[in-house]
Protein backbone atom coordinates (compact mmCIF):
# COMPACT_ATOMS: atom_id res chain seq x y z
CA UNK A 1 0.00 0.00 0.00
CA UNK A 2 1.49 3.62 -1.11
CA UNK A 3 0.50 5.02 2.45
CA UNK A 4 1.66 2.67 4.12
CA UNK A 5 5.36 2.14 1.64
CA UNK A 6 5.59 6.09 2.54
CA UNK A 7 5.08 5.45 6.25
CA UNK A 8 7.76 3.32 6.68
CA UNK A 9 10.56 4.78 4.55
CA UNK A 10 10.33 7.76 6.85
CA UNK A 11 11.32 6.44 9.69
CA UNK A 12 13.31 4.04 8.43
CA UNK A 13 17.64 4.91 9.26
CA UNK A 14 19.39 6.00 5.91
CA UNK A 15 21.99 4.28 5.01
CA UNK A 16 25.60 4.91 6.16
CA UNK A 17 26.99 4.77 3.00
CA UNK A 18 24.28 8.26 2.02
CA UNK A 19 25.08 10.45 4.79
CA UNK A 20 29.20 10.00 5.39
CA UNK A 21 28.29 10.34 9.37
CA UNK A 22 28.94 8.45 12.67
CA UNK A 23 26.85 8.86 15.63
CA UNK A 24 29.23 7.05 17.60
CA UNK A 25 31.07 7.88 21.37
CA UNK A 26 33.97 9.54 19.68
CA UNK A 27 31.96 12.49 17.67
CA UNK A 28 29.61 13.11 21.58
CA UNK A 29 33.03 13.36 23.49
CA UNK A 30 34.50 16.19 20.72
CA UNK A 31 31.61 17.69 20.69
CA UNK A 32 31.08 18.22 24.71
CA UNK A 33 35.06 19.34 24.19
CA UNK A 34 33.81 22.14 22.02
CA UNK A 35 31.31 23.30 23.93
CA UNK A 36 33.39 23.53 26.73
CA UNK A 37 36.22 25.25 25.03
CA UNK A 38 33.38 28.45 24.29
CA UNK A 39 32.53 28.67 27.99
CA UNK A 40 35.84 29.05 29.27
CA UNK A 41 36.29 31.67 26.43
CA UNK A 42 32.89 32.88 27.43
CA UNK A 43 34.14 32.76 30.92
CA UNK A 44 37.36 34.95 30.31
CA UNK A 45 35.85 37.22 28.45
CA UNK A 46 33.37 38.06 31.39
CA UNK A 47 35.85 38.19 34.28
CA UNK A 48 38.29 40.13 32.18
CA UNK A 49 35.73 42.90 31.85
CA UNK A 50 34.42 42.66 35.21
CA UNK A 51 37.90 42.79 36.47
CA UNK A 52 38.57 45.95 34.17
CA UNK A 53 35.00 47.45 35.72
CA UNK A 54 36.59 46.61 39.18
CA UNK A 55 39.94 47.52 38.97
CA UNK A 56 41.63 50.78 37.28
CA UNK A 57 44.80 49.67 35.83
CA UNK A 58 48.14 50.90 37.07
CA UNK A 59 49.79 54.65 36.52
CA UNK A 60 52.77 55.76 36.42
CA UNK A 61 54.47 59.15 36.18
CA UNK A 62 57.59 60.69 35.81
CA UNK A 63 59.98 62.34 38.23
CA UNK A 64 63.15 62.89 39.82
CA UNK A 65 64.65 61.96 42.96
CA UNK A 66 65.14 65.02 45.04
CA UNK A 67 66.63 66.01 48.74
CA UNK A 68 68.64 68.23 50.71
CA UNK A 69 71.26 65.34 50.87
CA UNK A 70 72.80 63.26 47.54
CA UNK A 71 71.79 60.32 48.53
CA UNK A 72 68.15 60.08 50.35
CA UNK A 73 66.42 56.88 51.63
CA UNK A 74 64.11 54.49 50.00
CA UNK A 75 61.36 52.21 52.21
CA UNK A 76 59.41 49.11 52.22
CA UNK A 77 56.62 48.82 54.52
CA UNK A 78 55.53 46.42 57.12
CA UNK A 79 52.39 45.52 59.23
CA UNK A 80 52.41 43.76 62.15
CA UNK A 81 50.04 41.79 64.01
CA UNK A 82 47.73 44.70 64.45
CA UNK A 83 48.23 45.78 61.03
CA UNK A 84 49.64 49.06 61.88
CA UNK A 85 52.43 49.79 59.56
CA UNK A 86 55.70 51.05 59.32
CA UNK A 87 58.33 52.07 56.84
CA UNK A 88 61.99 50.43 57.42
CA UNK A 89 64.85 52.09 55.40
CA UNK A 90 66.32 49.24 52.75
CA UNK A 91 68.57 51.82 50.79
CA UNK A 92 69.42 54.78 48.97
CA UNK A 93 68.93 56.41 45.31
CA UNK A 94 70.85 59.17 44.05
CA UNK A 95 69.44 62.24 43.52
CA UNK A 96 69.06 63.60 39.99
CA UNK A 97 67.89 60.06 39.07
CA UNK A 98 65.18 59.82 36.82
CA UNK A 99 62.22 57.57 37.97
CA UNK A 100 58.50 56.64 37.81
CA UNK A 101 56.00 56.61 40.71
CA UNK A 102 52.54 54.40 41.09
CA UNK A 103 49.81 56.64 41.13
CA UNK A 104 47.20 55.01 43.71
CA UNK A 105 49.82 53.75 45.73
CA UNK A 106 50.05 56.59 48.41
CA UNK A 107 50.97 55.22 51.61
CA UNK A 108 50.28 57.63 55.16
CA UNK A 109 52.61 56.67 58.14
CA UNK A 110 53.64 59.36 60.90
CA UNK A 111 52.79 61.90 59.28
CA UNK A 112 54.77 60.73 55.99
CA UNK A 113 53.46 60.03 52.62
CA UNK A 114 55.12 57.41 50.78
CA UNK A 115 54.79 55.85 47.32
CA UNK A 116 56.16 52.98 45.01
CA UNK A 117 59.09 54.23 43.21
CA UNK A 118 60.63 52.27 40.37
CA UNK A 119 64.45 53.58 39.26
CA UNK A 120 64.85 50.93 36.33
CA UNK A 121 67.56 49.56 38.58
CA UNK A 122 68.07 46.84 41.51
CA UNK A 123 67.64 47.78 44.65
CA UNK A 124 69.02 45.47 47.62
CA UNK A 125 65.87 45.40 49.71
CA UNK A 126 65.15 42.73 52.03
CA UNK A 127 62.76 39.96 51.47
CA UNK A 128 59.67 39.37 53.33
CA UNK A 129 59.41 36.87 55.88
CA UNK A 130 59.06 33.27 54.09
CA UNK A 131 59.23 34.90 50.60
CA UNK A 132 61.81 34.46 47.86
CA UNK A 133 62.71 37.98 47.30
CA UNK A 134 63.04 38.69 43.82
CA UNK A 135 62.55 42.41 42.22
CA UNK A 136 60.66 44.08 44.91
CA UNK A 137 59.98 47.57 44.65
CA UNK A 138 60.56 49.82 47.25
CA UNK A 139 58.39 52.99 48.16
CA UNK A 140 59.73 56.73 48.99
CA UNK A 141 58.59 60.01 50.81
CA UNK A 142 56.96 62.33 48.04
CA UNK A 143 59.05 64.55 49.55
CA UNK A 144 61.49 63.41 47.74
CA UNK A 145 60.56 63.72 44.23
CA UNK A 146 60.38 66.24 42.11
CA UNK A 147 58.68 67.28 38.28
CA UNK A 148 61.85 69.25 36.96
CA UNK A 149 65.39 68.16 37.26
CA UNK A 150 65.98 71.89 37.87
CA UNK A 151 64.33 71.20 41.45
CA UNK A 152 65.84 68.21 42.56
CA UNK A 153 68.83 70.28 45.11
CA UNK A 154 65.64 71.43 47.82
CA UNK A 155 68.94 73.19 50.29
CA UNK A 156 67.79 76.85 51.18
CA UNK A 157 71.18 77.32 53.04
CA UNK A 158 74.88 76.52 52.95
CA UNK A 159 77.51 77.25 55.43
CA UNK A 160 80.79 78.41 54.28
CA UNK A 161 83.62 75.73 56.70
CA UNK A 162 86.64 76.90 54.78
CA UNK A 163 86.60 80.38 53.06
CA UNK A 164 85.63 80.47 49.36
CA UNK A 165 85.66 83.01 46.39
CA UNK A 166 82.29 83.25 44.87
CA UNK A 167 82.30 83.03 41.14
CA UNK A 168 80.58 85.67 38.72
CA UNK A 169 79.89 82.57 36.46
CA UNK A 170 79.35 78.90 36.19
CA UNK A 171 83.17 78.29 35.25
CA UNK A 172 86.07 80.35 34.38
CA UNK A 173 88.24 82.40 36.99
CA UNK A 174 85.98 85.59 37.18
CA UNK A 175 85.31 86.64 40.72
CA UNK A 176 82.29 88.36 41.85
CA UNK A 177 82.82 88.60 45.72
CA UNK A 178 84.01 85.97 48.97
CA UNK A 179 82.64 84.80 51.78
CA UNK A 180 84.58 84.61 54.94
CA UNK A 181 84.58 81.55 57.40
CA UNK A 182 81.29 80.55 59.08
CA UNK A 183 79.27 82.88 56.55
CA UNK A 184 75.87 81.58 56.10
CA UNK A 185 74.70 82.03 52.47
CA UNK A 186 70.95 81.50 51.31
CA UNK A 187 71.11 78.84 47.86
CA UNK A 188 69.14 79.63 44.63
CA UNK A 189 70.34 77.03 42.37
CA UNK A 190 73.81 74.85 41.42
CA UNK A 191 75.53 74.13 38.66
CA UNK A 192 75.99 70.33 37.76
CA UNK A 193 75.73 67.23 39.97
CA UNK A 194 77.84 64.92 40.53
CA UNK A 195 77.46 60.80 39.65
CA UNK A 196 76.98 60.61 43.67
CA UNK A 197 74.38 63.09 43.81
CA UNK A 198 76.89 66.07 45.15
CA UNK A 199 76.49 69.60 44.04
CA UNK A 200 79.45 70.89 42.15
CA UNK A 201 78.87 74.30 42.65
CA UNK A 202 75.87 76.20 44.49
CA UNK A 203 74.16 79.52 43.26
CA UNK A 204 73.97 81.39 46.01
CA UNK A 205 73.21 85.15 46.99
CA UNK A 206 75.65 87.48 47.91
CA UNK A 207 76.40 91.05 49.70
CA UNK A 208 79.98 92.80 49.12
CA UNK A 209 79.61 96.21 49.81
CA UNK A 210 76.91 98.08 48.86
CA UNK A 211 76.49 95.48 45.83
CA UNK A 212 74.46 92.57 46.02
CA UNK A 213 74.24 89.51 44.01
CA UNK A 214 74.16 86.11 42.86
CA UNK A 215 77.28 83.96 42.07
CA UNK A 216 78.71 80.49 42.41
CA UNK A 217 80.80 78.62 44.99
CA UNK A 218 82.59 75.39 45.04
CA UNK A 219 80.16 72.95 47.41
CA UNK A 220 83.67 71.05 48.85
CA UNK A 221 83.92 74.07 51.07
CA UNK A 222 80.53 74.45 52.51
CA UNK A 223 78.38 72.17 55.13
CA UNK A 224 74.95 72.09 56.43
CA UNK A 225 75.27 73.65 59.84
CA UNK A 226 76.34 76.49 61.07
CA UNK A 227 78.22 74.66 64.39
CA UNK A 228 80.24 72.56 61.32
CA UNK A 229 81.15 75.86 60.02
CA UNK A 230 82.16 77.45 62.98
CA UNK A 231 84.58 74.01 63.25
CA UNK A 232 88.45 73.73 63.39
CA UNK A 233 89.38 71.19 61.53
CA UNK A 234 91.59 69.38 64.54
CA UNK A 235 92.90 66.01 63.18
CA UNK A 236 96.44 64.66 63.73
CA UNK A 237 96.19 67.24 66.63
CA UNK A 238 96.97 69.89 63.95
CA UNK A 239 95.27 72.96 65.03
CA UNK A 240 96.93 72.27 68.57
CA UNK A 241 99.98 72.29 66.77
CA UNK A 242 99.59 75.68 64.40
CA UNK A 243 98.37 77.16 67.62
CA UNK A 244 102.20 77.09 69.07
CA UNK A 245 103.91 78.16 66.03
CA UNK A 246 104.22 82.40 66.69
CA UNK A 247 107.20 84.72 66.29
CA UNK A 248 108.14 86.18 69.91
CA UNK A 249 106.53 90.03 68.21
CA UNK A 250 104.04 90.80 66.20
CA UNK A 251 105.07 90.51 62.12
CA UNK A 252 101.79 91.78 61.19
CA UNK A 253 101.20 88.54 58.57
CA UNK A 254 98.57 87.17 61.19
CA UNK A 255 98.46 83.58 63.23
CA UNK A 256 98.92 80.11 61.64
CA UNK A 257 96.36 79.17 63.48
CA UNK A 258 93.70 81.05 61.56
CA UNK A 259 94.28 79.48 58.59
CA UNK A 260 92.21 76.59 57.44
CA UNK A 261 93.77 72.86 57.78
CA UNK A 262 91.11 70.57 56.13
CA UNK A 263 92.78 68.16 53.78
CA UNK A 264 92.62 69.63 50.06
CA UNK A 265 92.44 66.71 47.83
CA UNK A 266 95.41 66.11 45.62
CA UNK A 267 94.29 64.92 41.75
CA UNK A 268 95.40 62.94 39.82
CA UNK A 269 94.63 64.17 36.10
CA UNK A 270 94.08 61.77 33.55
CA UNK A 271 97.09 61.68 30.65
CA UNK A 272 98.83 64.02 32.87
CA UNK A 273 101.36 61.93 35.37
CA UNK A 274 102.68 63.90 38.37
CA UNK A 275 106.53 64.61 38.58
CA UNK A 276 106.75 63.66 42.39
CA UNK A 277 110.88 63.64 42.20
CA UNK A 278 111.91 65.93 40.01
CA UNK A 279 115.21 66.73 38.70
CA UNK A 280 114.87 70.12 37.61
CA UNK A 281 116.58 72.64 34.78
CA UNK A 282 115.55 76.14 35.30
CA UNK A 283 115.29 78.45 31.96
CA UNK A 284 114.45 81.99 31.37
CA UNK A 285 112.20 83.49 28.72
CA UNK A 286 114.94 83.98 26.55
CA UNK A 287 116.07 80.68 26.75
CA UNK A 288 113.19 79.42 26.51
CA UNK A 289 112.53 80.45 22.75
CA UNK A 290 115.99 79.74 22.50
CA UNK A 291 116.56 76.23 24.29
CA UNK A 292 118.96 74.26 21.95
CA UNK A 293 121.71 74.44 23.74
CA UNK A 294 119.75 73.31 27.18
CA UNK A 295 118.18 70.62 25.01
CA UNK A 296 121.56 69.30 24.12
CA UNK A 297 122.87 69.14 27.91
CA UNK A 298 118.79 67.72 28.43
CA UNK A 299 119.70 64.63 26.14
CA UNK A 300 123.15 63.74 28.15
CA UNK A 301 121.56 63.33 31.13
CA UNK A 302 118.35 62.22 33.66
CA UNK A 303 116.98 65.41 33.48
CA UNK A 304 113.51 64.77 34.11
CA UNK A 305 111.55 68.43 34.29
CA UNK A 306 112.29 72.16 33.03
CA UNK A 307 110.93 75.08 34.77
CA UNK A 308 110.35 77.41 31.65
CA UNK A 309 109.21 81.03 32.59
CA UNK A 310 106.35 82.72 31.45
CA UNK A 311 106.20 85.27 33.38
CA UNK A 312 108.70 87.20 35.40
CA UNK A 313 108.79 90.76 35.45
CA UNK A 314 108.50 90.53 31.41
CA UNK A 315 106.27 88.32 29.46
CA UNK A 316 107.78 85.76 27.49
CA UNK A 317 104.98 86.30 24.91
CA UNK A 318 102.11 88.19 23.89
CA UNK A 319 99.63 86.45 25.98
CA UNK A 320 96.19 87.44 24.94
CA UNK A 321 94.99 87.75 28.21
CA UNK A 322 97.52 90.45 28.59
CA UNK A 323 96.19 92.20 25.93
CA UNK A 324 92.81 92.67 27.59
CA UNK A 325 94.07 93.28 31.43
CA UNK A 326 97.77 94.45 30.57
CA UNK A 327 98.51 96.25 27.60
CA UNK A 328 101.59 97.34 28.90
CA UNK A 329 102.54 93.69 29.27
CA UNK A 330 101.46 92.80 26.32
CA UNK A 331 103.59 95.49 24.35
CA UNK A 332 107.01 94.75 26.13
CA UNK A 333 106.70 91.23 26.28
CA UNK A 334 109.66 89.39 24.70
CA UNK A 335 108.86 87.34 22.17
CA UNK A 336 105.86 86.22 19.69
CA UNK A 337 103.51 83.20 20.96
CA UNK A 338 104.48 81.49 17.72
CA UNK A 339 108.27 81.58 18.94
CA UNK A 340 108.02 80.92 22.54
CA UNK A 341 105.74 77.68 21.66
CA UNK A 342 107.96 76.47 18.91
CA UNK A 343 110.83 76.69 21.61
CA UNK A 344 108.38 75.10 24.55
CA UNK A 345 107.31 72.29 22.05
CA UNK A 346 111.09 71.41 21.27
CA UNK A 347 111.73 71.42 25.01
CA UNK A 348 108.62 68.90 25.61
CA UNK A 349 109.78 66.63 22.06
CA UNK A 350 113.08 65.49 24.90
CA UNK A 351 110.03 64.01 27.04
CA UNK A 352 110.45 66.43 29.98
CA UNK A 353 107.62 67.42 32.56
CA UNK A 354 107.21 70.99 31.95
CA UNK A 355 106.43 73.53 34.48
CA UNK A 356 105.54 76.84 33.48
CA UNK A 357 106.60 79.79 36.16
CA UNK A 358 104.35 82.94 37.05
CA UNK A 359 105.55 85.58 39.07
CA UNK A 360 102.88 86.52 40.58
CA UNK A 361 102.77 89.91 42.76
CA UNK A 362 105.67 91.21 41.89
CA UNK A 363 104.60 92.46 38.72
CA UNK A 364 105.35 96.43 38.28
CA UNK A 365 104.46 96.54 34.45
CA UNK A 366 101.22 95.24 35.53
CA UNK A 367 101.19 97.72 38.19
CA UNK A 368 101.49 100.35 35.61
CA UNK A 369 98.46 99.38 33.95
CA UNK A 370 96.14 99.07 37.60
CA UNK A 371 97.67 100.56 40.22
CA UNK A 372 94.26 101.12 42.10
CA UNK A 373 94.90 96.77 42.71
CA UNK A 374 98.42 97.56 44.41
CA UNK A 375 99.89 98.88 47.47
CA UNK A 376 100.35 102.11 48.08
CA UNK A 377 103.17 102.99 50.44
CA UNK A 378 105.21 106.51 50.12
CA UNK A 379 103.49 107.71 47.17
CA UNK A 380 104.22 104.93 45.56
CA UNK A 381 101.67 101.71 44.00
CA UNK A 382 103.95 99.64 42.29
CA UNK A 383 103.55 95.88 43.91
CA UNK A 384 100.06 94.16 42.93
CA UNK A 385 98.52 93.45 46.54
CA UNK A 386 97.93 89.90 47.61
CA UNK A 387 94.73 91.29 48.59
CA UNK A 388 93.43 92.60 45.27
CA UNK A 389 90.83 89.69 43.60
CA UNK A 390 91.86 92.16 40.15
CA UNK A 391 95.62 90.42 40.38
CA UNK A 392 94.32 87.31 41.85
CA UNK A 393 92.06 86.48 38.16
CA UNK A 394 95.03 88.10 36.08
CA UNK A 395 97.30 85.88 36.94
CA UNK A 396 94.94 82.87 37.08
CA UNK A 397 93.64 83.76 33.59
CA UNK A 398 97.67 83.50 32.09
CA UNK A 399 98.20 80.34 33.55
CA UNK A 400 95.01 78.75 31.97
CA UNK A 401 96.30 80.08 28.67
CA UNK A 402 99.26 78.61 29.20
CA UNK A 403 97.92 75.29 29.84
CA UNK A 404 95.98 75.30 26.59
CA UNK A 405 98.51 76.57 24.21
CA UNK A 406 101.39 75.39 25.13
CA UNK A 407 100.74 71.82 27.52
CA UNK A 408 102.34 72.81 30.52
CA UNK A 409 101.90 69.77 32.94
CA UNK A 410 102.25 72.41 35.92
CA UNK A 411 101.95 75.44 36.47
CA UNK A 412 104.57 77.01 39.09
CA UNK A 413 103.93 80.50 40.94
CA UNK A 414 106.84 82.32 42.56
CA UNK A 415 106.15 85.96 44.55
CA UNK A 416 102.97 84.43 46.28
CA UNK A 417 103.84 86.88 48.90
CA UNK A 418 103.68 90.51 50.04
CA UNK A 419 106.56 92.92 49.66
CA UNK A 420 109.86 92.14 51.45
CA UNK A 421 109.46 95.18 53.73
CA UNK A 422 105.66 94.28 54.32
CA UNK A 423 106.87 94.15 58.16
CA UNK A 424 107.65 98.28 57.80
CA UNK A 425 104.99 98.70 56.03
CA UNK A 426 102.48 97.10 58.05
CA UNK A 427 104.21 98.45 61.50
CA UNK A 428 104.40 102.24 59.97
CA UNK A 429 99.87 102.55 59.66
CA UNK A 430 100.76 104.00 56.39
CA UNK A 431 100.10 101.58 53.54
CA UNK A 432 97.51 100.98 52.16
CA UNK A 433 97.11 97.00 51.15
CA UNK A 434 93.72 97.25 49.73
CA UNK A 435 92.38 94.47 52.02
CA UNK A 436 88.53 95.00 50.79
CA UNK A 437 87.82 91.62 52.70
CA UNK A 438 89.52 92.22 56.39
CA UNK A 439 91.66 89.34 55.45
CA UNK A 440 94.76 88.75 57.54
CA UNK A 441 97.91 88.27 55.39
CA UNK A 442 98.61 84.94 55.40
CA UNK A 443 95.14 83.94 54.98
CA UNK A 444 95.02 86.27 51.74
CA UNK A 445 98.01 83.96 50.07
CA UNK A 446 95.96 80.86 51.67
CA UNK A 447 92.74 81.96 49.90
CA UNK A 448 94.56 82.85 46.65
CA UNK A 449 96.06 78.96 46.61
CA UNK A 450 92.70 78.12 47.21
CA UNK A 451 91.75 79.97 44.08
CA UNK A 452 94.68 79.18 42.02
CA UNK A 453 94.44 75.57 42.66
CA UNK A 454 90.83 74.94 41.72
CA UNK A 455 91.07 76.83 38.37
CA UNK A 456 94.69 75.24 37.20
CA UNK A 457 93.43 72.04 37.91
CA UNK A 458 90.30 72.44 36.10
CA UNK A 459 92.70 73.27 33.42
CA UNK A 460 94.43 70.33 33.22
CA UNK A 461 97.47 71.27 35.09
CA UNK A 462 99.57 70.72 38.55
CA UNK A 463 99.92 73.73 40.82
CA UNK A 464 102.86 74.30 42.76
CA UNK A 465 104.37 77.38 44.78
CA UNK A 466 107.56 79.17 45.76
CA UNK A 467 108.01 80.01 49.39
CA UNK A 468 110.72 81.50 50.94
CA UNK A 469 113.08 79.14 53.59
CA UNK A 470 112.09 81.45 56.02
CA UNK A 471 108.19 80.14 55.87
CA UNK A 472 109.30 76.68 57.43
CA UNK A 473 110.72 78.18 60.75
CA UNK A 474 106.76 77.79 62.97
CA UNK A 475 105.62 80.94 62.23
CA UNK A 476 103.70 83.30 60.16
CA UNK A 477 106.17 85.76 58.02
CA UNK A 478 105.52 88.98 57.39
CA UNK A 479 104.79 88.48 54.21
CA UNK A 480 102.32 85.61 54.81
CA UNK A 481 103.56 82.85 53.79
CA UNK A 482 103.33 79.89 56.62
CA UNK A 483 104.51 76.02 55.03
CA UNK A 484 101.60 74.06 56.17
CA UNK A 485 98.94 76.28 54.85
CA UNK A 486 100.20 76.61 51.91
CA UNK A 487 101.39 72.95 51.47
CA UNK A 488 98.23 71.68 52.22
CA UNK A 489 96.83 72.74 49.26
CA UNK A 490 99.38 72.56 46.76
CA UNK A 491 100.74 69.99 44.76
CA UNK A 492 104.52 70.80 44.88
CA UNK A 493 105.74 73.44 47.29
CA UNK A 494 108.94 74.75 46.31
CA UNK A 495 111.41 76.37 49.35
CA UNK A 496 114.38 78.39 48.85
CA UNK A 497 116.85 78.25 51.40
CA UNK A 498 119.83 79.28 49.67
CA UNK A 499 123.00 78.76 51.25
CA UNK A 500 123.89 82.55 51.21
CA UNK A 501 120.37 83.44 52.24
CA UNK A 502 119.77 81.44 55.50
CA UNK A 503 122.68 82.30 57.72
CA UNK A 504 126.16 83.47 57.97
CA UNK A 505 128.49 81.75 56.58
CA UNK A 506 126.17 78.66 55.57
CA UNK A 507 127.25 78.74 52.10
CA UNK A 508 130.69 77.08 53.70
CA UNK A 509 128.78 74.03 54.19
CA UNK A 510 126.32 73.87 51.67
CA UNK A 511 125.25 69.97 53.14
CA UNK A 512 124.54 70.67 56.55
CA UNK A 513 123.07 74.31 56.09
CA UNK A 514 120.63 72.67 53.95
CA UNK A 515 120.23 69.79 56.24
CA UNK A 516 119.45 71.69 59.20
CA UNK A 517 116.83 73.79 57.07
CA UNK A 518 114.99 70.52 55.36
CA UNK A 519 114.69 69.17 58.94
CA UNK A 520 112.58 72.12 60.03
CA UNK A 521 110.32 71.68 56.56
CA UNK A 522 109.96 68.04 57.18
CA UNK A 523 108.51 69.39 60.54
CA UNK A 524 106.13 71.12 58.57
CA UNK A 525 105.38 68.32 56.58
CA UNK A 526 104.29 65.83 59.23
CA UNK A 527 101.48 68.32 60.28
CA UNK A 528 99.39 67.05 57.48
CA UNK A 529 98.11 63.78 56.01
CA UNK A 530 98.81 64.46 52.25
CA UNK A 531 101.47 67.06 52.26
CA UNK A 532 102.68 68.48 48.81
CA UNK A 533 105.90 67.22 47.26
CA UNK A 534 108.78 69.19 48.21
CA UNK A 535 110.88 70.16 45.18
CA UNK A 536 113.11 72.60 46.57
CA UNK A 537 114.93 75.48 44.92
CA UNK A 538 119.06 74.36 45.47
CA UNK A 539 121.82 77.44 45.13
CA UNK A 540 123.04 77.11 41.48
CA UNK A 541 125.62 80.38 41.53
CA UNK A 542 128.62 80.62 43.19
CA UNK A 543 128.10 82.11 46.60
CA UNK A 544 127.33 84.92 48.17
CA UNK A 545 125.64 86.61 45.39
CA UNK A 546 126.83 90.00 46.56
CA UNK A 547 130.77 88.94 46.66
CA UNK A 548 131.02 85.46 45.30
CA UNK A 549 133.95 83.70 46.73
CA UNK A 550 132.69 80.21 46.98
CA UNK A 551 132.42 78.39 43.28
CA UNK A 552 129.46 76.01 43.35
CA UNK A 553 130.14 73.50 41.06
CA UNK A 554 128.96 69.38 40.77
CA UNK A 555 130.32 68.72 44.65
CA UNK A 556 128.54 71.93 45.92
CA UNK A 557 125.26 71.05 44.59
CA UNK A 558 125.42 67.24 44.94
CA UNK A 559 125.86 68.57 48.49
CA UNK A 560 122.77 70.26 49.16
CA UNK A 561 120.38 67.54 47.19
CA UNK A 562 122.21 65.01 50.14
CA UNK A 563 121.17 67.83 52.59
CA UNK A 564 117.53 67.93 51.46
CA UNK A 565 117.39 63.95 51.55
CA UNK A 566 119.26 63.15 54.82
CA UNK A 567 116.56 65.99 56.10
CA UNK A 568 113.53 63.94 55.39
CA UNK A 569 112.74 65.72 51.84
CA UNK A 570 112.55 63.95 48.96
CA UNK A 571 110.22 65.63 46.11
CA UNK A 572 113.28 66.60 43.99
CA UNK A 573 115.54 69.48 43.69
CA UNK A 574 115.97 72.70 40.89
CA UNK A 575 119.12 74.63 40.28
CA UNK A 576 118.68 78.38 40.64
CA UNK A 577 120.85 80.20 38.01
CA UNK A 578 118.86 83.61 36.97
CA UNK A 579 121.01 83.96 33.41
CA UNK A 580 121.36 80.40 33.11
CA UNK A 581 124.74 80.34 32.28
CA UNK A 582 125.37 77.40 30.35
CA UNK A 583 129.00 76.95 31.33
CA UNK A 584 128.00 76.61 35.00
CA UNK A 585 124.93 73.94 33.88
CA UNK A 586 127.78 72.16 32.14
CA UNK A 587 130.38 72.70 35.11
CA UNK A 588 127.37 71.02 37.63
CA UNK A 589 125.52 68.31 34.38
CA UNK A 590 125.59 65.51 36.46
CA UNK A 591 123.75 66.23 39.30
CA UNK A 592 120.78 65.77 36.91
CA UNK A 593 121.64 61.92 36.69
CA UNK A 594 119.48 59.27 38.59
Amino acid sequence: MKTAGKHEAKHAPAPEAETGKSRGPLSTALGILKVLVYAAILAALVYGAWYVFMHEPETWSEAYVASTVPRPYVYVIKSDEQGEETAERAGRLTRGTSVKWMEGSEREIDGETYVIVDSGTELDLPAEEGEEGGRVLPYIKTGNLAESADDVVRETEVYVRTPVTIYAEKEGPAIASFAAKGSCLKVTGYDILNEDGTVNKYRVEYTDGDDTGEGYVYRKYLTDSQKKANKVFNDNNIYDKVKKDNYGMELYGGKAADLDYYPYEKPEIEGNEFCSYARAMYLNCAAAVNPDSYIKLIKKTDCNAVVVDIKDGVLAYKSDVAKELSPTSYKTAYSSEEDYKAGVDALRDTGVYLIGRIVVFNDTIYAKDHPENCIKYGGSANWPSAYSRGVWEYNVRLAQEAVEKFGFNEIQFDYVRFPDNAYEMSKSGKAKFRNHYDEEKGQAVQNFCFYAADQIHEAGAYFSVDVFGESAYGYMTAYGQYWPGISNIVDAISAMPYTDHIGQDAWLNPYTSVRNWAKRAKKGQDYLDDPAAARTWITGYNTPYWAPTENYGEKELKAQIKGLKDGGLDGGFIPWNATNDLSKYKQYKAIWNE
